[in-house]
């Protein structure tokens, strides 16, 4: 289960928007207890391609945002990605970059008037695609 704030899911929203009509994306972090990752911090960052069809991070922003997150205190939950124009679901693509199946994959569908976000936990060697509860919290 992925516990979310709602202030941190409006900045994902905006960010989104922002980068429309391509693909917007970034990092979220906080804390994990068992099964439970509660989301402290997003990092919301540049989708390097500028692609309405897939996205990349910098290493450069990779690496800046994940030593802002030891210096916090927290530990890497999972990314975020949008799409433009087409459901909250995993891409084949999404799936085959998929690299650690501990973190939460969330996808911010804007193709409908109110936008839908989904979080899966993606194990690309068992082509396993699993969506993840995701609790909203003020």
């Amino acid at each position: 289960m992925l516990i979310l704030p709602r202030d941190i899911l409006e900045k994902i929203i905006t960010h989104s928007r922002g980068a429309l009509p391509n693909e917007a994306c970034g990092l979220i972090a906080g804390h994990a207890d068992g099964g439970v990752k509660k989301c402290e911090a997003v990092y919301l960052l540049k989708n390097a391609d500028e692609s309405p069809e897939h996205f990349s991070i910098s290493s450069e922003e990779q690496f800046s945002a994940v030593a802002d997150m030891r210096k916090h205190g927290f530990m890497l939950l999972g990314n975020f990605h949008s799409h433009p124009t087409t459901p909250p679901r995993p891409s084949e693509e999404d799936i085959r970059l998929a690299f650690d199946c501990s973190l939460s994959y969330m996808i911010l569908s804007l193709s409908e008037a109110e936008p839908v976000l989904k979080s899966f936990i993606i194990d690309k060697n068992e082509h396993s695609v699993i969506e993840e509860t995701v609790e909203y919290t003020l």
